[in-house]
């Protein structure tokens, strides 16, 4: 391969030229932060023009989990996503796989949830690299790694140290349970639902995340003494005192962000309106839902991702037409622009700059929609311009279900004497360790953030395994 037929196509998806090298894209990188020793993007782009070949063979192009915090960020709008999406289709069309089986290997190595992390954040195989030769070493990885956990107990010390108890059973507390429980604490997982797995376990479509995969992650940690307690809602059937009281001497709270916003029209509350995590839930079991022809989801600000996803699942559940409308443009849709993409491929078409005015019922059934469109205003809180209705624009669309998928808030209960909470519902928390008001509680991951990534859930896991190992160490050196 000529090292300028490389350096033109890299540069032609973006400015790469002209880029300040000023280290931002690695500042917010939750996968730098994952991997500081494996991945950083600023090498990454520094590398390209010095050695084009060089950098098509790098495991760092495979380890990008797309979530465009370096191109939000990033004085020139470089989307270095693309740009190494480039570089991943010319290994694919050189046959050079020796990057991503590294990359693969790195996963496994390091990294706690290493398939929910693989399908959910790095999807080797997106776009054009969705060759047979990407999909088997994928597969290969996944095939080796099921084996293992079929075969092996993980080796964790024989000394039982004091008990915690973790709220949640998502990436965030999986990660915690897992770290602690190599340290040889007494780990209980308390989980609300029926299974363990959180927003891994039922939220996210099967066709992205398999469930096999899932639950290779809940043996694996089974595997490792980790107990799961489920059907349990803390701050309903026993409180965090109450845990306190039973003897565990540390709790971590990682409930996530499982309550939809509500959209504030009239008409709300008719049937024919779901809730959009609900919906998933219910899709994810296999449950048989009458959605009707036609299906309106109504998102793109901060949950556009649960859009896309909700409206898949929804054409996978019969619906002959689905549409997406956001108040905003396409270019101030925060949204993966991969995503996008792909759910319009699929043939959900997306309203733009469209808003929600009220509901139309007849019987308690919602048979319409009344929407408003929109022009774009002055910039707001968020920088962005605001969208403002157009007087005298209304029009109303026929509907059969209506899924809101406007941004999720954090499912708090009761907290105990200290614990604060922010005006954004979160969980106030001290940001190198995690700890809240009360010494013994900690907090992490969506609760805490808002809604985030499955990779920043994973950094809060391995920052609340290591404060509450230190908190309790000091609390055993005070005893002895």
């Amino acid at each position: 391969m000529a090292e300028t037929k490389v350096l033109e196509e890299v540069l032609d998806v973006d400015r790469l030229k002209y880029c300040f090298e000023c280290g931002i894209c690695t500042a917010t990188c939750p996968v730098a932060e994952l991997l500081p020793e494996d991945y950083n993007p600023r090498s990454l782009l520094q590398s390209i023009p010095a050695d084009p070949e060089g950098a098509v063979r790098q495991k760092g192009i495979w380890l990008c989990a797309w979530c465009y915090r370096c191109y939000d960020r990033c004085p020139q709008g470089l989307r270095i996503p693309e740009i190494l999406l480039r570089l991943k289709e010319l290994a694919a069309q050189e046959g050079e796989y020796r990057g991503l089986r590294e990359a693969l290997e790195l996963l496994v190595d390091k990294v706690p949830l290493p398939l929910a992390t693989l399908f959910t954040c790095f999807q080797p195989g997106r776009g054009s690299v969705e060759k047979p030769e990407t999909v088997e070493v994928v597969r290969g990885l996944m095939k080796d790694y099921l084996k293992r956990t079929r075969q092996e107990r993980e080796s964790i010390p024989d000394e039982k140290g004091p008990k915690v108890a973790i709220v949640g059973s998502g990436p965030a507390g999986l990660t915690a349970a897992q770290g602690l429980a190599m340290l040889g604490y007494q780990i209980t997982v308390f989980e609300s639902l029926p299974t363990p797995g959180g927003m891994l376990g039922w939220c996210i479509p099967a066709y992205r995340l398999p469930r096999e995969a899932v639950d290779a992650e809940i043996k694996r940690i089974k595997n490792m003494g980790v107990k799961f307690t489920t059907g349990t809602e803390i701050g309903v059937d026993k409180s965090v005192d109450d845990l306190l009281s039973e003897g565990f001497k540390a709790v971590f709270i990682a409930v996530g962000a499982h309550r939809c916003r509500k959209l504030g029209v009239p008409g709300e509350d008719l049937k024919g309106v779901l809730d959009a995590l609900n919906f998933l839930k219910e899709a994810s079991l296999g449950k048989k839902m009458k959605l009707g022809d036609r299906v309106v989801v109504i998102g793109g600000g901060d949950v556009a991702m649960d859009a896309a996803r909700i409206a898949r699942v929804a054409l996978h559940l019969g619906a002959k037409n689905v549409k997406i409308i956001y108040r905003r443009s396409r270019e101030q849709m925060p949204a993966n622009p991969w995503e996008v993409k792909e759910t319009e491929e699929e043939g959900i078409e997306i309203q733009f700059l469209v808003n929600p005015k009220r509901i139309l019922g007849e019987k308690g059934k919602v048979v319409g929609l009344e929407c408003l469109k929109m022009k774009l205003g002055r910039p707001d809180r968020s920088g962005r311009p605001r969208p403002m209705p157009v007087e005298g624009s209304e029009f109303t669309m026929e509907v059969d279900t209506i899924i809101p998928a406007i941004g999720e808030s954090p499912c708090l209960f009761p907290m105990p004497g200290g614990v604060r909470v922010s005006r954004r519902n979160t969980i106030v928390v001290d940001p190198f360790d995690l700890q809240t008001g009360s010494p013994e509680v900690f907090a992490g991951g969506d609760v805490v953030r808002g809604p985030s990534t499955v990779i920043e859930a994973i950094i809060d896991g391995k920052r609340a395994t290591r404060s509450i190992h230190d908190y309790l160490s000091k609390d055993k050196g005070r005893e002895d």
